[in-house]
């Protein structure tokens, strides 16, 4: 895949935001070796970070651990999509769950790396996000990136769109980080009746995981994050 960067003199400006002092140190020198970037602060948690974007230093582009010490990433995450909009944020984790993921979609971060990312993966993400606003690592989370190019090469036939209002109820509140049992709950219907719900939109909406319904939802504006 390549990336169609624009040649400019002007770097994009990134803030790296990690308790590991290591990690961080090794991925600050690594992106200031990138032409097209500088690391214009870091932070060891999430408030240093708030500290530092308030004292008027904005990048273009975060790059978040997930689990942090005083405000951790998804708390990060969240203050930046509120206050910070135009910001890019990338996470840091080791983590795969769909309801993780999920939350920080809600939150509007625009992709996902494993800590031990290869130099080379980490330069494509860093201009992906900044050209294309989003990236998402195939062996990270490769469901994403399918679904998105999915949905958007092609959009969803008719028929395939015509939900019911249950059905719509139940993707509402699949696109939260509620478990199958809560849902089942707040709809006052059994559990197997939600799987049957979840599988039967599986089929209808051509996608294969929870996290390619939220994705549906949200780019149908049945939900909004």
């Amino acid at each position: 895949m390549k990336y169609h960067f624009m040649k400019s003199n002007k770097k994009f400006k990134v803030i790296l935001a990690d308790d590991h002092i290591l990690l961080r140190d090794a991925l600050a020198r690594l992106i200031n070796s990138f032409d097209e970037f500088e690391v214009i602060s870091v932070a060891g948690n999430g408030k240093e970070l708030v500290t530092a974007v308030e004292a008027g230093n904005v990048p273009n582009v975060v790059l978040l651990d997930l689990n942090m010490p005083r405000m951790d990433g998804y708390e990060t995450a969240h203050w930046l999509f509120k206050k910070q909009p135009t910001v890019k944020t990338l996470i840091l984790t080791m983590y795969d769950s769909e309801i993780a993921l999920i939350r920080l979609l809600q939150v509007g971060v625009k992709g996902f790396l494993k800590k031990d990312i290869h130099p080379t993966e980490l330069k494509a993400a860093l201009l992906s996000v900044a050209d294309n606003g989003y990236y998402y690592a195939q062996d990270t989370t490769g469901k994403l990136a399918s679904l998105f190019q999915k949905s958007s090469a092609r959009p969803f036939s008719l028929e395939k769109a015509m939900l019911s209002e249950i059905e719509i109820e139940f993707l509402k509140l699949a696109s939260t980080d509620l478990t199958y049992k809560e849902i089942a709950h707040a709809m006052k219907i059994t559990p197997r009746s939600i799987d049957s719900y979840r599988d039967s939109l599986f089929d209808k909406l051509d996608v294969k995981s929870r996290v390619g319904l939220a994705i549906y939802a949200v780019k149908n504006g049945i939900v909004t994050f």
